[in-house]
């Protein structure tokens, strides 16, 4: 008797400790053995049982930032360098030899007019040889004069001569002897040798004449020469002309003048990109130290590659030289072709090779699409095909999209980023 009621007791104790303990920890190993011996305890059920009971929520799908493809304009552009060059030059020398410089008129840079005079040569020994020339010249009209008056003379004592012998042969047989008309007849040929004499003599001095005019005319010629004058109009690149040094016209050049002061660049191109070139298209040059770039055009392409580098020359005039240094290394771009074209963000190509890939979300599913890319420019690259317009791509290609996967597409753009 005494034992059942200390087990009754105890089994009461039990059931009042377990509901206050199921209290703070339900699930506690005197509740479990509390229900196992089926007592009424009242306690709440265990909180991970009550969490099987409850259906597991839907979870959202992943968002995955796109961007619409849209038509744009796209630009194929060719990077070229080079040196800037003169169109043409014009290389000034002294076409006179041993004379110095004395004066100099032109410095670099100068703009010049065909014709202008760029130096002086000192002159005094030509100007000497004009007064010896003069004297010559003088020389030689008192010698065509004296030849005529010799002429006239001459011509005078011939018809005194003849008209004397013709009245001889008039005069009846006996009345004059045959020696006096032998005597006349050896006068008149007399004059007639002298009025050739004469004649001889005013060709000597006309000769004469003439060989001083031409010495003359070499000593104007020599003369202008000491002027150095420019052959064309344009810029002064290079002056090498100083005061005091002997010119030369097998020596440097005096100076250099680039034509109407055009200025090219000489850029060399590649064998494979020869091609793709055409006189006339535009360009952009960037030349050292300015900002803006300064226009230009394609004027002239090399039929000659070199053997050694497998580079062509192309040569592109600028519209502006203000600002261009003849020697000076310059770079540009070349727009060979302007298009317009379906764009995707350059961030979703995959490239596997020649071949490239994108992913695109169509109805909250990622489709996979091969595509053939052609401009890149800036962060968008030409689609030739495999995309249309409007279609939205993914903007980054991620390595963890595969075909098929359900995504939320998020707009590009900065509420994108903030959601």
């Amino acid at each position: 008797m005494n034992r059942f009621l200390g087990a009754l007791v105890v089994i009461t104790a039990l059931g009042g400790g377990a509901a206050g303990y199921a209290a703070l920890q339900p699930c506690a190993p005197p509740v479990q053995k509390a229900r196992a011996l089926g007592l009424p305890l009242g306690t709440p059920q265990c909180p991970i049982e009550t969490a099987a009971a409850e259906p597991t929520s839907a979870r959202p799908p992943p968002a995955v930032t796109v961007a619409a493809a849209q038509k744009r304009q796209f630009v194929d552009r060719l990077f070229v360098s080079g040196t800037l060059v003169p169109r043409e030059e014009a290389q000034v020398a002294a076409r006179i030899d041993s004379l110095s410089i004395v004066e100099v008129d032109a410095e670099d840079g100068d703009r010049v007019t065909q014709g202008q005079i760029l130096a002086r040569l000192d002159r005094s020994q030509l100007d000497a040889l004009i007064a010896q020339n003069d004297a010559a010249i003088t020389r030689a009209e008192a010698a065509i004069a004296q030849a005529k008056s010799n002429i006239a003379q001459a011509n005078a004592q011939l018809q005194w001569a003849a008209s004397d012998y013709d009245r001889a042969q008039k005069l009846v047989t006996g009345v004059m002897s045959a020696a006096t008309i032998e005597q006349r007849q050896t006068a008149m040929k007399t004059a007639q040798a002298q009025l050739a004499a004469a004649n001889n003599a005013l060709s000597v001095a006309e000769a004469d004449r003439k060989s001083r005019d031409a010495e003359r005319q070499e000593l104007l010629v020599r003369i202008s020469r000491t002027e150095v004058r420019a052959p064309v109009s344009g810029v002064v690149s290079r002056r090498s002309a100083k005061l005091g040094a002997t010119a030369s016209s097998a020596g440097e050049p005096l100076f250099r003048i680039i034509a109407d002061g055009a200025i090219d660049l000489d850029a060399e191109v590649p064998q494979q990109s020869l091609a793709h070139f055409a006189l006339g298209m535009p360009a952009e040059i960037q030349l050292p130290g300015i900002a803006e770039p300064v226009p230009g055009r394609v004027r002239l392409i090399s039929e000659e590659v070199d053997k050694a580098s497998r580079t062509g020359k192309v040569r592109i005039a600028l519209t502006d030289v203000s600002r261009a240094h003849v020697g000076a290394f310059a770079s540009g771009q070349v727009e060979l072709a302007r298009r317009e074209a379906v764009s995707a963000p350059a961030a979703a190509l995959q490239r596997d090779g020649a071949t490239a890939r994108l992913y695109v979300v169509r109805d909250g599913r990622v489709e996979e699409r091969r595509v053939t890319p052609g401009i890149v420019e800036g962060d968008k690259v030409e689609i030739k095909d495999g995309l249309s317009e409007g279609e939205s791509v993914v903007a980054r290609a991620a390595a963890f999209l595969r075909p098929g996967d359900v995504v939320r597409a998020a707009p590009e753009g900065p509420l994108a980023a903030g959601s």
